[in-house]
């Protein structure tokens, strides 16, 4: 009773109107919910050469840091994490396609954690959030989510590279015929039922099903590996999905993060592209944060009459310390997780949801193996699903307001299509500029967004 007294004093159970086991309860929920990014984020990130191992170490810890920062803030019931589209952002615009190196990817999410730590002690967060019309915040939202979900098809091979039509659906018949179908086709078979697995248990509502996906195809991997029916070819891409043991109970141990441990490079800073990354960083940060907080909050009556979040200024520190601390240990920028949102629904109110997430978190660092051992077509139907629970806020769009919806729409197909979540935020800007300006509607174009239009613009001829 003494110990419920202190945690009731820490974190005002009673006056929030929860209890010690409900929290850990809604703690272990949120944590189920959203562990999948302990093993997506390494799948990602690892594209641009970044050391698997040590991502997920630092994906932890980043995680558990963060989540802990939030309680400590804000004694609110959200936890962090390396967030999904940033961390596409990260690898596959400023890296694969920018061509710059993850250490400068780095410095760029740095540089935007610290903007977002000057930000969040001042009002402007307030004014850069209002500028931005409602119909682009929302259009963001679902680009990211169809970029996720191209960047899970395409990890799984589902939908390759044509020559003839740019991408087409995986080959089958090819497959077998050139003998590679117990390699590669298997695995596009076994990421198709994973997809459809992962569906119907998100349209079940079950508890972490986004998490059990995962473990479910990763399952049928490893019995399709044991029987034969999937055989590892290494230089075909295609890895053992057996998790390794052969260091014995040191295999248990967290992997090194030195290899990316404060590896920034800021020999950049100076150039317009950096700039250019870093406001994106900040741009989808920014509003995918505030967004989450307000949903969720929404989604827990904590919201007040006038439709604000008390304490949005410690939740919005935890955020940016979480980014900035995040970027210094190796990962991309850490954000609040809409899956907090499960936790929530459990009845989670307070921070005490939050440090069990965080707890959790820090447990996951030893079972490494494991986590390391999960192949891209078993993280592929996370993020076919998470780009869909990203995707649902279209509906939120008013189609019916053309100067709006038409600016939204190119947003939204300029992320998948350009494959850049900067181009789909830049084309959005413009787009609403010029199409308000154009029909009469310039009154909702504030002088702001109108600079952020010329900056974009500036951008295509300079660069």
């Amino acid at each position: 009773m003494q110990d419920k007294g202190m945690l009731d004093r820490i974190f005002h159970l009673q006056e929030n109107g929860t209890t010690v086991k409900t929290e850990i309860m809604a703690g272990i929920t949120t944590f189920m919910t959203m562990a999948y990014i302990l093993a997506v984020n390494p799948s990602i990130l690892s594209v641009t050469g970044m050391d698997k191992g040590a991502v997920l170490t630092v994906t932890a810890l980043a995680s558990c840091f963060a989540t802990l920062l939030m309680a400590a803030f804000a004694n609110y019931p959200f936890a962090l994490s390396a967030g999904m589209g940033l961390n596409a952002f990260f690898a596959f615009t400023v890296v694969k396609q920018m061509g710059y190196s993850w250490e400068m990817a780095l410095a760029a999410v740095f540089v935007e954690g610290v903007l977002f730590i000057l930000m969040s002690l001042t009002n402007v967060r307030q004014a850069v959030f209002n500028v931005i019309p409602l119909s682009l915040k929302r259009a963001v939202s679902v680009g990211i989510g169809l970029f996720i979900a191209l960047i899970g098809l395409f990890n799984a091979q589902i939908i390759v590279g044509n020559p003839a039509t740019k991408i087409a659906l995986f080959n089958f018949k090819q497959s077998m015929l050139s003998g590679t179908f117990h390699t590669t086709g298997i695995t596009v078979v076994l990421a198709v039922i994973g997809i459809i697995a992962t569906g119907i248990m998100v349209a079940r509502n079950v508890k972490g099903g986004i998490l059990w996906g995962i473990l479910f195809t990763w399952l049928l991997g490893v019995i399709c590996e044991v029987t034969g029916l999937y055989v590892p070819d290494a230089k075909a891409g295609a890895f053992s999905v057996l998790p390794d043991f052969s260091a014995g109970l040191s295999s248990f141990l967290p992997a090194d993060p030195s290899p990316i441990l404060l590896k920034l490079d800021f020999s950049q800073v100076a150039s317009v592209d950096f700039f250019v990354v870093v406001m994106s960083f900040l741009f989808v940060d920014f509003f995918d944060t505030l967004g989450t907080l307000m949903g969720v909050a929404s989604k827990a009556n904590m919201l007040q009459k006038d439709g604000t979040l008390p304490r949005i200024k410690g939740a919005l520190m935890a955020d940016s310390l979480g980014t900035v601390a995040g970027a210094l240990m190796g990962t991309s920028t850490v954000t609040t997780f809409v899956e907090s949102a499960s936790g929530v629904s459990e009845g989670g109110r307070t921070g005490l949801t939050a440090v069990t997430t965080a707890v959790l978190f820090f447990l996951s660092l030893f079972l490494a193996p494991f986590f390391m051992a999960i192949p891209a077509f078993a993280t592929a139907p996370a993020l076919v699903m998470v780009g869909f629970l990203m995707v649902s806020s279209i509906s939120e769009i008013d189609f019916g307001n053309l100067p709006e919806a038409i600016p939204a729409y190119m947003c939204i197909i300029a992320m998948p299509f350009a494959y850049s979540i900067s181009e789909g935020i830049s084309f959005g800007i413009i787009s609403y500029a010029i199409v308000n300006t154009l029909t009469g509607h310039a009154s909702r174009v504030s002088p702001l967004l109108y600079a952020l239009a010329l900056l974009f613009i500036a951008k295509y001829i300079l660069i």
